[in-house]
């Protein structure tokens, strides 16, 4: 199962990088992608939403929800 985030404040790959490892950590089994361009994050592992959530605001960066 794969679900498409919003992260609002991604400026940068430094900032994609601490995305990502935030939800690596958080859901190990996880397998993420982020593209900085659209500001969006892709979960592959059927990972809860509000696991996810938790991850990138712990990283710092606003959680806008599933994408569109």
């Amino acid at each position: 199962m794969t679900d498409a985030y919003k992260v609002d404040g991604m400026t940068c790959g430094g900032c994609a990088r601490s995305v990502s490892n935030a939800i690596t950590k958080a859901a190990p089994n996880a397998a993420v992608t982020v593209d900085l361009a659209t500001g969006t994050v892709v979960v592959a592992g059927g990972i809860a939403a509000e696991l996810v959530q938790q991850a990138v605001e712990a990283a710092g960066f606003d959680f806008g929800g599933a994408a569109a």
